[in-house]
Formats: C-alpha cells, structure tokens, sequence
C-alpha cells in the first residue's frame, strides 16, 4: 500500500500558475501531478549530476588562471 499524499502550500508566480492550470486543463490532469512529476524529474537530474561528480572525483583540477594560461600559450586567447 502506498504512503498518503503530504498537502503542502506553493506560492506561484501568477502566470506561471495560470500556465499549469491550462496544462492541467488540456492533458485532463490535476496541477498537483503535473507538479509532482516535475519535482521528480528535477530530482533525478540532480542525482545524475551528482553521479557524474563522483565518478569524476579522481579527474585532476585546473584553476581558472591556469586554464587562461595555457590558453594564452597555445594560442587560443
């Protein structure tokens, strides 16, 4: 069995909010779905992010100076 719903309270931007009520409208689908789906998408995409990080962890760094530096002797700037 799934969890219940948690009711929570979203301020938004006027037009914004008209937008998702037309799309609710349109798709024949709440406000709260199309919200929910959003947040989830959002969410996956921080934690791909977050695995590209890790995965590049062992990756050496480059200042923004250096990065310049070696711009500038190879001719790029």
């Amino acid at each position: 069995m799934s969890e219940p719903s948690k009711r929570s309270t979203v301020y938004f931007d006027p037009q914004l909010h008209a937008a998702l009520r037309l799309k609710a409208a349109h798709t024949n689908r709440s406000v709260s779905d199309i919200v929910n789906d959003a947040v989830r998408a959002a969410l996956a995409e921080d934690q791909e992010d977050l695995a590209a990080f890790e995965e590049r962890v062992a990756e050496p760094t480059m200042t923004y100076e250096a990065l310049l530096d070696d711009l500038k002797a190879h001719g790029k700037i």
